[in-house]
Parts: structure tokens; C-alpha cells; sequence
């Protein structure tokens, strides 16, 4: 689903498209196998619920899963939307997937959400 980018980032497409919630949300099945290929450390028990951190334009945020949201979608709530360069949504963009270390980095700095990595 995602390809490694960089040394902090993994890189995928999803169609982005607007969204009357107060999170980012994407399919719990791919949540999950994002979980499990990014944060992932195949040492025992892991929890595959962590918001994932994506980068969308310029704008970092946690991404939380939601079963109704359509595979391979992205959905933004209208404050976050604005911020991005997208102009005419549904509209598929590169996506960024921080790594475990970044992502508990940007989490810390910028949300309430400390996921622990």
C-alpha cells in the first residue's frame, strides 16, 4: 500500500475528500495494515490502532480508522482541507506516512496524542 520514501516517510496514494468530523479517517483495514507495515516491530503483541501520522501538503496530521470510510480514501474535515493544496476534491494525492520515530515526534508536538513508539 505505502512505499518506503525517506528516511522518516513512507509514501502512498489516496483520494482525499472533504468530511464533516472532527478527525482524519481512512478504512480500518488499511489503517490497520498501514499500522502494521509502518509502526509494526514483529517483537510480541502490538497494538495496530495508533493514529498514523500523514502528510498532506504541508500539513501533518493523525489519521484514526473509520468503517465507514471507502478504501483508499483519505477524509479530511473542511479546517484541515483548507489547509492543503487541494482544490477540487475527491482529488487522489501523494500521501506521507511518518515512521515510528517521527510520527511519535510530530504527535508529541503537535496533538494531544502520545502513541508511544
Amino acid at each position: 500500500m505505502f512505499k518506503e520514501f525517506s528516511a522518516g516517510y513512507y509514501i502512498g496514494q489516496l483520494y482525499v475528500e472533504p468530511y464533516d468530523g472532527n478527525h482524519v479517517v481512512m478504512d480500518c483495514d488499511q489503517h490497520v495494515e498501514a499500522n502494521k507495515q509502518v509502526y509494526a516491530t514483529d517483537k510480541g503483541l502490538e497494538r495496530l490502532d495508533h493514529p498514523l501520522v500523514m502528510k498532506v501538503d504541508q500539513q501533518h496530521v493523525p489519521v484514526f480508522a473509520d468503517d465507514d470510510v471507502p478504501t483508499d480514501t483519505l477524509n479530511l474535515p473542511d479546517k484541515v482541507l483548507e489547509a492543503t493544496q487541494v482544490d477540487q476534491p475527491p482529488t487522489l494525492k501523494s500521501v506521507f506516512i511518518a515512521k515510528a520515530e517521527r510520527a511519535a515526534q510530530l504527535l508529541e508536538w503537535t496533538t494531544p496524542y502520545s502513541i508511544g513508539l
